[in-house]
């Protein structure tokens, strides 16, 4: 017998030995392969990279997760407080595991056995950390097992104010919304310490399922899982009993937070970026946490977007209505078929979409997507002419009955009468706008397009486009450099040249087609005289040209032919608005930039674009003594005389050349209108003392802009539109003379100093060196035995060759 019982004892040892074996073996393999938790020492979740204006306002976001990471010691107690309550009771007690949940969740699980109940769990705050970072949502006991090792081993490791810290960053609440700190924003648009405890105690409800509580769709169940969470709070003494009934009687109101960034900017915070994904790679950007200082300034990208709008309605409705894009049936519920109507996207703020009920000769019936309706009367549509080819358009209107029918879905805008909307119609046509300081190449205004909605391609910095006459200013100047002076004379006369055996000769014309013998250097830019530029630039060499263009940030490649002269080549709005800073600045270089600094996550300065290392700035505090010099470290890439004589000239384009428009701003502005060849590019560039700006109008896909659309007509009124607003309560400062600088009064025809009997005199900037009486006048393009041309009578006189 005792044998026998001596047998069945060793037998339950040995499968008691064996059993405790294979559970040591079981979890030393689930242990072998669990994750190393110690990496969350020093945790750093993707965190949202913020973009900030010059003052400081918001300009964009962006982040694979939303989420604002706030250490332990900032989070408000009552939010620790409200989550411990609702999720982890026992948190400061346990070591990671408590053991009392899981034998009620077993009992649970035990109960609801059969029943098709999903099982009840038990985890803690530890555990939740250790599944949200290490593990799956998978429902299976082996995965329980893992987290409760983590668990432990965690608590062991990391302090609780550390793991609360993870738990509270980490955690998924709903609304786009990682972590406390993103849910207080995306719920209630406050920040952790303006929380009420109603608010509070919501947020606290929402780790077990967020959808499962959403405000809005399920909004009573989302009501009673919060008093729950104000109910444990209370019991378990964190708030009394009065916090509680008063939060309980609170009712659960979200808001729809507005994205808060800088409107009208799409554009230059999609090339801030571009860049940072360039320089610093998709992480850095989308998980980072980067604080990026940019050099936006808010109020100049506003009056730049709107010039530009303005401008490319006022030129698309030059060029007539086009007709409606989509046309609907009126039977049936036809409100709801125009609200799923998509029409081209980039309408104006007070656009609004309509239908059109009926159309007759004086007027049309229309209806809004609120069901708001109104009418068109003819007299307001009289700029929807028919768009025909080649921007022609026909006759006026006399029937609105012929502009639009019924079904039509169109763009409309309340005018000032009752009933009465005006027809909108988004342009065909494209441009884009920069504007930078030219002292230092701040980009501080870039719009890239219409509408970032409509398309994001950003003409201001992708698009390369032929500039025209804007880069004329570029050639004259390389020759005032050489030493030729703006009271040279050049020959305005029919120009050919040979190209080769078996190719066409080359005869540039003038835009009037006319020709007016000897003009001025500086008549030359004002009137903008394609003839006197290729001569000049024939004069110089156009390898002066291309170094000029080189240094200036405009092209390091120009093709050396004479066509180049008049901005046959490519550029990008961004280069030449900055080349032209660069003339305005004294001959400064300027490197356009649009961030000024970045910071990674824990505010270390990782890039700032003044390298400038001021140890003056760092004092402990002031004492009378004098603030920080910065030294002007640009480099001088043209003589500031030079650069001065050139300013001069594009003034004098503003006063009375082709931007004599400008002349009504009152200001001392300056520029250059560009056309290219059939009118497919229209530019100006231009600038006041300290302002320069840069103006595009083209289509995407290059077709001429119509016979009549010069830069003068389609760019500079945009150029107009932003100076008059830009400028406005700015004092009207002349531009900075340099020393050296000769003013001398001449005759603008004859170059030579004005005499009591001249009707119109200007004051000429010369330098120093000249002398009209001992300086020979320069005349250009006038050989032995040439004639020169009577401007009076513009005769079409031979001059190089058969014309």
């Amino acid at each position: 017998m005792f044998r026998f019982f001596s047998a069945i004892v060793s037998a339950g040892l040995f499968f008691v030995i064996l059993a405790l074996v294979a559970v040591m073996l079981f979890f030393g393999q689930i242990s072998a392969d669990l994750p190393d938790y110690r990496q969350l020492a020093k945790y750093e979740p993707p965190v949202t990279t913020r973009l900030f204006a010059g003052d400081g306002q918001l300009l964009m976001e962006y982040a694979a997760e939303k989420r604002l990471f706030v250490p332990a010691s900032k989070i408000p107690d009552k939010v620790k407080n409200a989550f411990i309550a609702a999720e982890d009771k026992h948190f400061y007690s346990h070591g990671g595991i408590d053991y009392l949940g899981i034998a009620r969740a077993v009992l649970s699980n035990l109960k609801n056995f059969g029943k098709g109940k999903r099982p009840v769990g038990a985890s803690t705050i530890t555990q939740q950390v250790a599944k949200n970072f290490f593990l799956n949502a998978e429902v299976s006991y082996i995965r329980k097992i893992k987290e409760a090792i983590l668990a432990s081993r965690m608590d062991k490791a990391f302090s609780k104010e550390h793991i609360l810290e993870l738990y509270l960053n980490e955690i998924y609440l709903g609304n786009r919304a990682y972590g406390v700190a993103a849910a207080a924003l995306n719920y209630f648009d406050k920040s952790l310490d303006e929380l009420t405890i109603a608010e509070i105690a919501y947020l606290a409800a929402l780790p077990k399922g967020p959808n499962n509580y959403h405000p809005l769709k399920r909004h009573q169940a989302a009501i009673a899982r919060r008093n729950w969470v104000i109910g444990r709070m209370e019991e378990d003494g964190y708030i009394t009993q009065q916090e509680a009934e008063n939060a309980k009687k609170q009712p659960l109101q979200v808001v729809q937070r507005t994205n808060g960034f800088l409107k009208d900017a799409e554009y230059y915070s999609e090339e801030v970026r571009r860049t940072i994904v360039h320089n610093l790679g998709d992480n850095a950007l989308y998980e980072g946490g980067l604080i990026v200082r940019t050099t936006i300034d808010p109020k100049i990208q506003t009056i730049a977007t709107k010039a530009l709008r303005k401008g490319l309605i006022e030129y698309d409705r030059r060029h007539g209505w086009r007709g409606a894009e989509k046309n609907i049936s009126l039977e049936g519920d036809h409100l709801e078929t125009l609200k799923q109507t998509v029409l081209t996207k980039g309408a104006e703020e007070n656009w609004q979409k309509a239908v059109v009920l009926e159309a007759q000769k004086q007027k049309a019936a229309i209806e809004l997507e609120n069901g708001e309706k109104g009418k068109i009367y003819l007299k307001d549509i009289a700029w929807a002419r028919p768009a025909l080819e080649l921007g022609y358009v026909g006759e006026t209107p006399s029937d609105v009955s012929k502009v639009v029918k019924t079904g039509d879905v169109i763009y409309v805008e309340k005018l000032d009468k009752d009933d009465a909307y005006g027809l909108r119609q988004i342009p065909s046509v494209e441009g884009s706008m920069v504007v930078i300081d030219p002292h230092t190449g701040k980009v501080l205004a870039l719009v890239g397009g219409f509408s970032f909605s409509k398309s994001q391609f950003n003409r201001a910095t992708q698009a390369y486009r032929q500039t025209g006459s804007s880069f004329k200013p570029f050639v004259y100047l390389a020759a005032l450099e050489m030493g030729y002076s703006p009271n040279d004379l050049i020959l305005d006369a029919p120009f050919v040249l040979d190209q080769g055996q078996g190719l066409p000769k080359w005869k540039p014309e003038n835009y009037s087609k006319k020709f007016y013998g000897l003009m001025t250097l500086r008549q030359g830019v004002e009137q903008s005289k394609n003839l006197m530029t290729v001569r000049l630039a024939q004069d110089i060499g156009m390898d002066k040209v291309a170094e000029m263009a080189k240094r200036v940030g405009i092209n390091d490649n120009l093709p050396q032919y004479l066509s180049s002269a008049l901005g046959a080549t490519a550029v990008r709005v961004l280069d030449m608005t900055s080349a032209y800073a660069i003339i305005v600045n004294g001959g400064k270089k300027v490197t356009p930039y649009l961030i000024e600094r970045i910071q990674d996550r824990n505010g270390k300065t990782i890039y700032k674009e003044d390298t400038y290392d001021c140890a003056d700035c760092n004092a402990p505090k002031w004492e009378n003594q004098n603030p920080p010099l910065h030294p002007d470290t640009r480099e001088q890439i043209i003589d500031a005389i030079t650069a001065y004589q050139m300013t001069s000239i594009l003034e004098g384009v503003a006063l009375r050349g082709t931007g004599a428009r400008l002349s009504g701003l009152g200001k001392h502005v300056a520029g250059k209108t560009g056309t290219t060849n059939e009118n497919k590019d229209a530019w100006f560039i231009g600038f006041s003392p300290d302002l320069v700006a840069g103006v595009y109008v083209g289509f995407d896909e290059p077709v001429s802009l119509g016979k009549k659309e010069t830069g003068a007509s389609a760019a500079l009124p945009i150029f107009f539109d932003f100076m008059k607003e830009a400028l406005k309560g700015v004092p009207n400062t002349n531009f900075r003379i340099p020393d050296g600088v000769k003013l001398v009064r001449i005759n603008p025809k004859t170059g030579k100093l004005s005499e009591p009997s001249d009707e119109t005199v200007i004051v000429e900037a010369i330098k120093p060196e000249y002398s009209f009486d001992q300086t020979k006048q320069r005349t250009i393009g006038v050989g032995e035995d040439e004639v020169v041309l009577d401007r009076e009578n513009d005769s079409g006189l031979q001059i190089g060759g058969e014309y």
